[in-house]
């Protein structure tokens, strides 16, 4: 776990969270917009508003026990400013609404970036955290600024639902911490993870699409004047009357690569899937056109743009 989790841990909320669980427990999913009302935001000293609690007890009673009224006046000023601190934190939550999330595209084993969009009430809240694992990532809230970026750990291909988020803040001081949760009734997809350990065969069937010169072994032919000594097959010659050459080609250029389900043989369900992940996006980048067959004979392509690469993606994310 994280130096933020670790330190969680340690603190005096942490405590309190694990022993009462019912704090702590998450709502049901709800749909958006979500409000955070009174009833909704926990609030509890942090170790050092306990750490300032006792200090401001040990100067009422020295006050009091020696009848020092500047000393008695300056004990109220702090413990007013102690409870005043605690409505600041508190207010950082109260009516704080959530009105809509979004999420990009990413892949498995990745985080996922999740923007949120709040609405604007005029209230700036710059202490304003979210958590959805054990990471807290600072998401400050200004007047005209409602919207911010949080990142989700992904764990799994396919439809995942928005994690349960904390919102949290300890502003002003760091007497306090205040916080609620929020569990949206929204799921994202997730992409597979992308394994690139093997290149993909660029071969394909059909000879009309096939140029000469090329690298791939296409079968044996008659030997003929001029052809290079090293394509000779000997053994082969053996067997006949006369002298055969291995022929290579290759795909013609600007012809589609062809991704294959039945072509990975010997690797596991979850590798043929993200090295198919991982050949979709080269082919991507480069911009050149491809064709991917699906286990279900499930033909998608040719194409190179974007609308192909996406849906190529969420059918090999969708796969059971």
């Amino acid at each position: 776990m994280g130096a933020a989790a670790h330190g969680e841990r340690r603190t005096i909320t942490g405590r309190i969270l694990r022993r009462l669980p019912g704090l702590a427990r998450g709502r049901a999913p709800e749909p958006l917009p979500v409000k955070l009302e009174s009833r909704r935001v926990y609030i509890v000293p942090t170790r050092a508003g306990l750490g300032f609690a006792v200090l401001l007890a040990a100067m009422l009673v020295g006050a009091l026990n020696y009848q020092n009224n500047s000393a008695l006046l300056l004990t109220c000023i702090l413990a007013a400013t102690l409870a005043f601190s605690m409505l600041l934190t508190w207010r950082e939550l109260h009516d704080l609404t959530l009105h809509s999330l979004h999420a990009d595209h990413g892949f498995c084993d990745a985080r996922l970036p999740i923007h949120l969009a709040f609405a604007d009430d005029g209230r700036a809240r710059p202490g304003l955290h979210i958590a959805l694992d054990e990471i807290q990532q600072p998401c400050p809230l200004y007047r005209g600024v409602s919207r911010v970026t949080v990142t989700a750990p992904t764990e799994a291909r396919g439809w995942m639902a928005i994690p349960r988020m904390q919102l949290s803040s300890t502003v002003p001081f760091g007497l306090f911490r205040a916080w609620s949760w929020i569990t949206p009734n929204q799921r994202v997809l997730v992409y597979p993870r992308i394994l690139q350990d093997v290149r993909p065969r660029s071969r394909i069937d059909d000879p009309n699409e096939r140029v000469t010169g090329g690298d791939e072994f296409a079968g044996l032919r008659d030997y003929h004047a001029g052809d290079p000594i090293r394509h000779v097959a000997w053994k082969a010659s053996a067997r006949h009357d006369h002298l055969l050459v291995r022929e290579f080609d290759r795909a013609a250029p600007g012809q589609p690569l062809r991704f294959d389900w039945y072509a990975l043989s010997g690797v596991d369900r979850e590798t043929r899937i993200s090295r198919l992940t991982g050949w979709v996006c080269d082919a991507y980048a480069a911009a050149h056109p491809w064709i991917l067959i699906l286990e279900n004979r499930r033909v998608l392509g040719p194409g190179s743009d974007a609308a192909h690469y996406h849906l190529c993606l969420t059918a090999l994310a969708e796969l059971p």
